[in-house]
């Protein structure tokens, strides 16, 4: 099995799972490969490191004291069912912070519900005291956008590109 970092047009990176190379060219060539943040399909094979087990018999690594991260400061923890927060995106590596945005993205999905094309009406209606406030998301024009955000209601744009592609796992 052969792991790959590889990158989109748009310089988004993720990772492939390949049986063999000659595998990754020929979906390559047929366009089954996509970008799951755009969906881009012109993708190339970033250097990546192999992972070489030359430690048969050996003890597994432990790490002491010294090697544990800092209690404090700033970073994404490796794993986290939490958002991260703004901090920790802006300071993050570009993995790190593909990583992060999509979490965040998944998370308001998940969080939200969708309106579709009412969504400027709604949010008025909402600002205005006329329906109870909710979490929501939808499509409006940018001179709807801009009329909304003129007028005082909060709304924030999101990536649609973050609707269009589902989770892998």
């Amino acid at each position: 099995m052969k792991v790959l970092d590889l990158a989109c047009s748009s310089a988004h990176v993720f990772e492939g799972w390949f049986a063999s190379e000659a595998d990754f060219l020929a979906q390559r060539e047929r366009g089954l490969i996509e970008c799951p943040l755009c969906g881009c399909t012109q993708i190339v094979k970033q250097l990546s490191a192999p992972r070489l087990n030359l430690g048969h018999g050996r003890k597994a690594f432990e790490p002491d004291a010294t090697d544990q991260a800092p209690a404090s400061g700033t970073g994404v923890a490796p794993t986290t069912t939490r958002a991260p927060q703004a901090g920790e995106i802006a300071t993050a590596q570009p993995k790190q912070q593909q990583a992060a945005l999509l979490r965040v993205l998944r998370e308001v999905l998940t969080q939200t519900e969708d309106v579709g094309t009412q969504f400027a009406e709604q949010a008025r209606q909402m600002h205005e005291g006329e329906l109870k406030p909710r979490a929501i998301r939808g499509q409006t024009t940018p001179a709807q956008a801009a009329k909304l955000l003129q007028d005082g209601v909060p709304i924030v744009p999101i990536p649609d590109w973050a609707l269009r592609k589902p989770t892998l796992q």
